[in-house]
């Protein structure tokens, strides 16, 4: 009964290893889930999931627990957002499948608990995944991803469930994973290979005689290409260092202009560092405020990104867009109900500005962008006055 496309069975060192390869939001990948787990009666289920993931995904009043102020000062906001619209792209799909994403992960939790076998976390923290996935990309590839991430939960063509089944076949999971190797290497590596040596070695290590491992279909290759290997699993969760060339580039421009400065005030003294201070502050000033308006930000909000910009512009350690989240969520003072309510607000943009939480959000990332604009016209013009 256990022969399927989707659960492949291995023996290795004396024991029996069920591996289920699942469509995140496929309704069928649950009954399949559940009915593999009480037919083995394992003594182990490894499932794709760190603590966090399965934390968020057994406690459904999580969002009531969002702290705003922590993420904004931890500079986790675009983390956030990289989930955030993850989420949102699964969710779409699985809505027309009456399925919430993971479904069938949380299945496996359950189902493991129902025959009292030992749960397994088996994948790598997802904030070492995303950090080493940015840090892998370059420019034009980071730019990429973001308006691809931002795109995708409301540019998705809908999916009948046949097409979502059909992701779950291996062959059409290795085309597809095939195409993004060549399309963006950096991407995969860190994204889908790294963590198919972790989940596989996190599998080997796990106790008991028989398991049932349930993880998404596009794994179960790489998974068993990799039984044998040896894996630094610790190695494979730090966290990479910040980039020299961005470090450097970060400091570039400040530096450049406080040597403009100097060089101006040595030339003309007051009057020409006057200029200076006017074409520095002006642009960085008026980009971040257009820009902090154009979120519908609270006046207080707009006043303080016009206020911080042209300083954060001179400091690579903060941005004009925490200085705004912050204001703006002190100001609005998102509820509950509001960070209850991300996850439907983030797929639609009509409640981008209704949802007090999903506004903050939307405050600091366009209050960074017009600031970054301002800061390149800024540097134009303070050069062109050492002429």
């Amino acid at each position: 009964m256990l022969s399927s496309g989707t659960v492949t069975r291995i023996e290795h060192q004396g024991r029996e290893i069920y591996i289920v390869g699942t469509a995140h939001v496929s309704p069928k990948s649950v009954v399949e889930v559940e009915r593999v787990i009480a037919e083995v009666r394992p003594d182990t289920v490894c499932v794709e999931l760190d603590q966090g993931r399965h934390d968020a995904l057994v406690d459904e009043s999580r969002w009531r627990k969002l702290d705003l102020f922590q993420i904004i000062r931890q500079k986790k906001v675009l983390y956030l957002l990289a989930n955030l619209a993850l989420s949102a792209y699964q969710k779409k799909i699985g809505e027309s499948l009456g399925v919430k994403p993971g479904a069938e992960l949380l299945a496996a939790v359950r189902s493991a608990d129902a025959v009292g076998a030992k749960l397994v976390l088996a994948d790598r923290d997802i904030q070492a995944t995303l950090k080493r996935t940015w840090h892998r990309l370059g420019f034009w590839n980071k730019s990429k991803l973001i308006s691809g991430l931002i795109a995708a939960p409301f540019s998705m063509e809908e999916l009948g469930e046949e097409q979502i089944e059909a992701l779950k076949d291996r062959d059409t999971i290795s085309e597809m994973l095939d195409e993004l190797a060549k399309m963006m290497p950096d991407l995969k590596e860190p994204l889908i290979d790294e963590r198919d040596l972790y989940l596989m070695s996190s599998v080997v290590e796990a106790p008991g005689q028989k398991l049932v491992v349930v993880v998404g279909a596009g794994h179960v290759r790489g998974m068993l290409a990799n039984v044998e290997t040896q894996v630094d699993r610790k190695r494979l969760s730090q966290l990479p260092p910040p980039s020299r060339v961005g470090t450097i580039v970060g400091w570039a421009i400040p530096i450049m202009i406080l040597v403009a400065f100097w060089f101006g005030w040595q030339k003309h003294q007051t009057e020409s560092l006057i200029q200076m201070a006017r074409a520095w502050i002006l642009p960085t000033s008026i980009g971040c405020g257009l820009f902090t308006l154009a979120a519908f930000a609270h006046p207080l909000t707009i006043l303080a990104g016009m206020l911080a910009a042209p300083l954060t512009t001179l400091n690579p350690l903060i941005g004009a867009g925490m200085v705004t989240a912050l204001v703006e969520a002190w100001v609005r003072k998102p509820t509950v109900e509001d960070c209850e309510g991300i996850p439907e607000a983030i797929t639609k943009p009509k409640l981008w500005l209704k949802n007090r939480a999903t506004r903050v959000l939307l405050v600091f990332v366009l209050s960074n962008l017009g600031a970054s604009i301002g800061m390149f016209i800024s540097t134009t013009w303070v050069l062109s006055l050492l002429r």
